[in-house]
């Protein structure tokens, strides 16, 4: 059977011919009281139209991406379901600016055709006896219960899989797991690769805490909890993300912790930032109440298959500060990149200039009280009133912007990303999309901030351990 690897691009609505789609988007907004209780469901394919097509495509091993280069909405819901069932992926450009967007376009078309990644792909995961796979998670089509196809896999999908053990384990003994890949390679060999792990059983819980992965374990939550956005609303998925939290601390609390006050919370070292990542999923592109449809398409169909090093910037992005890099060696310390500050406003000054990255987008945010030099040096600009709707970053002939442009290829570099840059300012819309990620604060209005968080957790375990 041959394979192929097939780019679609666009930039409107797909209105005519087979699996013509509609502005769904407006059309919920118009009627109010659906748009409110049933929003959700314009997270769903509009109709089986195109999974019909996909489960096509992955038959005769045709792995589709799609290129979104757009200023308007596009139904990405029903649009994902191809590149979701053939191993694809979605490229999404909103709002698309021929100015500053082309390097991106280009940089992720080049790295969609040079990356490492294998084709006409079927994988299957083992386990020893007493435990089974539960799901997996990923884009890929799934015939039968124990294997799944992949027309492509790259080096930057992730396939998640969950198990269950339905048998009583021995205390001291091992459990085996074992992924085989099957594939072809771009040079036409047929290969198969094999993982194997073996890790012990515990029967001491306190163990599982000390050594629990933090990431691993929320980006499993993640995923999950993406997978369900589609089929129910914002605050039926929140209300299950604060409980896993909960739940998880009060286990620690009740089993794992020493006798201390009840008035005081208690946090598993290894899991010390589980609240905090926890209150940034909450507030989400995915699990915004405000949110375009395409945006919270586009982030439940990123985050399927996205992988841990990126999915923890997805929920919690990174802040520094750049408007003093010249003045601090940071390769003295083995970094190029500056410590991160906490997500709160507290630690953005209006003399200062942050660059906030969540591994997509970079959003360089500049206070209205920034000295004149320093705009100078970063941007060519001398003052806030000429910073530019649309941002190209350039390599001027002075320490601060060579700095930067080491900072941004180094986050590029980490990210696998070209990453889109904007420039944000105070009193602008893009100024309060900045401060949007700031997720240590009470934004969006009506949310909780981190310490408020924190003691509505702590007063839910105390609740859940007086019952």
């Amino acid at each position: 059977m041959g394979y192929s690897d097939d780019s679609t691009m666009f930039s409107v609505l797909p209105s005519v011919g087979i699996g013509a789609l509609s502005a769904r988007e407006a059309e919920g907004r118009s009627n109010i009281s659906a748009g409110e209780k049933e929003a959700h469901k314009l997270l769903q394919p509009a109709d089986k139209t195109l999974k019909e097509m996909a489960i096509e495509f992955a038959e005769y091993q045709v792995c589709v991406d799609v290129f979104i280069t757009t200023q308007t909405y596009v139904d990405i819901a029903s649009i994902s379901v191809i590149p979701k069932t053939t191993g694809g992926q979605v490229y999404y450009y909103y709002p698309f600016s021929a100015v500053s967007d082309p390097a991106k376009l280009y940089n992720d078309l080049r790295w969609n055709v040079t990356r490492p990644q294998g084709f006409e792909a079927v994988m299957r995961v083992r386990c020893s006896q007493g435990i089974q796979v539960q799901e997996y998670h990923g884009n890929f089509c799934k015939r039968i219960p124990t294997d799944i196809d992949l027309a492509a896999i790259d080096c930057d999908k992730t396939i998640m899989v969950t198990l269950k053990h339905d048998d009583k384990l021995q205390d001291g003994s091992e459990c085996a797991f074992q992924c085989a890949l099957l594939y072809t390679t771009v040079y036409g060999q047929r290969r198969i690769r094999v993982t194997n792990l073996s890790l012990p059983c515990t029967n001491n819980l306190s163990n599982l805490f000390r050594l629990a992965d933090l990431d691993s374990q929320f980006v499993c939550f993640l995923k999950q909890a993406a997978s369900e956005i589609p089929s129910n609303p914002p605050l039926v998925i929140r209300d299950r993300v604060t409980n896993f939290c909960i739940n998880i601390l009060l286990s620690y609390r009740k089993f794992c912790a020493t006798v201390s006050s009840s008035g005081q919370l208690i946090l598993p070292e290894a899991l010390k930032l589980l609240p905090l990542y926890t209150l940034a999923l909450i507030k989400s592109t995915g699990l915004k109440l405000d949110g375009r449809i395409d945006d919270r398409s586009f982030w439940i169909n990123y985050v399927s298959s996205v992988s841990t090093p990126l999915a923890i910037p997805l929920v919690h992005p990174r802040m520094i500060a750049i408007h003093d890099l010249d003045s601090q060696a940071w390769e003295a310390i083995g970094s190029l990149i500056p410590p991160a500050l906490p997500l709160s406003s507290e630690y953005v000054n209006d003399n200062g200039v942050y660059l906030l990255e969540n591994g997509q987008d970079v959003s360089i945010y500049i206070g209205n009280s920034v000295n004149p030099d320093i705009l100078q040096k970063l941007f060519g600009i001398s003052s806030v009133a000429e910073i530019p709707t649309q941002y190209v970053l350039e390599q001027y002939d002075n320490p601060l912007s060579k700095k930067l442009n080491d900072v941004v290829n180094e986050i590029r570099r980490q990210r696998c990303s070209f990453l889109r840059l904007k420039l944000c300012k105070k009193g602008d819309p893009s100024g309060m999309s900045f401060f949007s990620y700031l997720v240590e604060d009470k934004v969006p209005a009506g949310t909780l901030s981190y310490v408020e968080f924190l003691v509505q957790v702590h007063r839910q375990i105390q609740v859940k351990m007086s019952s």
